[in-house]
C-alpha cells in the first residue's frame, strides 16, 4: 500500500527535477541549433528510444480508434506546437520570465479540470495553494525582472499558448487515456512530431545557421531521453494515480530547479529573495495538498497502531 505511495513521490520528484533542468539545456541547444529543428530531433531520438524500451518490456501499440485520435491530438497539441512555441519564444524572452508565464498552467489546469469532471473535481485547498506557489514564483523572478512588451509581448503569449495546451492535453488524457500505457502513448505522437518538426524546420529555418557541436549533441540527448522519455512516460503514469491538479503544481517546481541550476552552473545570483519565493512555493504546495497528507498520516497512523 504505502509502496505505492512512495512511487508516486519519487515520480513526482523525479519530473520536478528533471523539467527543471530542460530550460537550461534547451538554452544549451539553441546556441548552436534553430528552435524547431532541436525540437524536432529531440522528439525524433526521443520515439526512438521510447520503441526500444517498448521492445524491451514487451509492451504493444495500442492501436484501437481512440488511442488513435489521442495519438494525434497529443502530437500536435502536447508536442508540435507547445514545444515549437517554447522553444521559438526562448530566444526573445528571458528563461525567468518564460518560467514565470508557463507556471500558471495549474491555473489553466483547474479551469479545464472543472469542465471536464464537473463534481468535486477542483478543492478550495487547490486554489489557494496555486495561488500561493504562482506567487513564490512571481518573487523568485521579479528581483531581475524587466519588462519590454514591444519586444517580448510575442514571446509571452507563446508560452502562455504552450502552457494552456499542455493542460488542455493532461486533463483530456485523464479523462479519455486510462487505457493507454504510458510507453505506448508516446512512441507515435513524438515519432509524428519529430518528423513534422523536421520538414517544417527545413522548409522555414536558415539550415546554414546548425551546428552540430558538442552542445548541440548534448542538449538533444538529454532532452530526448531525460527530458522526454523518462519525464512524459512518468508524467502519464502519475497522471493516471493522483489529482491532475496537485500533478501540474510540478509548473512551480521547475523554475526553483532552474535557477538553483543557475546558480551552480552559470554562477548566478541566489539570493534571500530567492529563498523566499521557493518557501511559498512549497507551501503553496503542501497546503494543495493537504487533504491528501492528513489522510497519509491517518492511514500510515492506523496502521502503525
Amino acid at each position: 500500500m504505502f509502496t505505492e505511495k512512495y512511487k508516486i513521490a519519487a515520480g513526482y520528484i523525479l519530473i520536478s527535477l528533471i523539467w527543471g533542468s530542460t530550460w537550461l539545456a534547451i538554452r544549451f541547444g539553441l546556441g548552436s541549433l534553430t528552435p524547431l529543428i532541436s525540437a524536432g530531433l529531440r522528439f525524433f531520438l526521443a520515439s526512438l528510444f521510447v520503441y526500444g524500451m517498448m521492445r524491451i518490456k514487451n509492451i504493444s501499440l495500442q492501436t484501437d480508434s481512440r488511442s488513435i485520435k489521442l495519438y494525434v491530438v497529443l502530437s500536435f497539441f502536447s508536442f508540435v506546437i507547445p514545444f515549437g512555441l517554447v522553444y521559438w519564444a526562448e530566444q526573445y524572452i528571458p528563461s525567468g520570465l518564460a518560467s514565470i508565464v508557463f507556471a500558471v498552467m495549474p491555473f489553466f489546469v483547474i479551469i479545464y479540470s472543472m469542465i471536464a469532471f464537473k463534481k468535486d473535481s477542483v478543492t478550495f485547498n487547490q486554489i489557494f495553494g496555486s495561488i500561493l506557489g504562482f506567487s513564490g514564483i512571481v518573487i523568485i523572478f521579479s528581483e531581475n525582472l524587466s519588462l519590454d512588451l514591444s519586444k517580448q509581448l510575442l514571446g509571452i503569449a507563446a508560452v502562455l499558448i504552450s502552457s494552456s495546451m499542455q493542460a488542455g492535453i493532461g486533463v483530456t488524457i485523464k479523462k479519455y487515456g486510462q487505457h493507454l500505457n504510458p510507453l505506448s502513448m508516446n512512441f507515435l505522437p513524438l515519432f509524428s512530431a519529430g518528423i513534422i518538426l523536421i520538414i517544417i524546420s527545413i522548409l522555414i529555418e536558415n539550415s546554414s545557421a546548425w551546428v552540430f557541436d558538442f552542445n548541440a549533441f548534448a542538449s538533444i540527448t538529454f532532452l530526448a531521453f531525460f527530458g522526454t522519455l523518462v519525464t512524459f512516460t512518468t508524467y502519464y503514469w502519475l497522471l493516471k494515480r493522483m489529482n491532475i491538479v496537485i500533478l501540474s503544481l510540478t509548473a512551480f517546481i521547475t523554475p526553483i530547479i532552474a535557477v538553483i541550476l543557475g546558480w551552480l552552473i552559470l554562477n548566478e545570483n541566489f539570493s534571500l529573495q530567492t529563498l523566499a519565493g521557493s518557501a511559498l512555493v512549497l507551501i503553496g504546495i503542501l497546503f494543495a495538498n493537504f487533504k491528501g497528507l492528513m489522510n497519509y498520516y491517518l492511514t500510515k497512523k492506523k496502521f502503525a497502531k
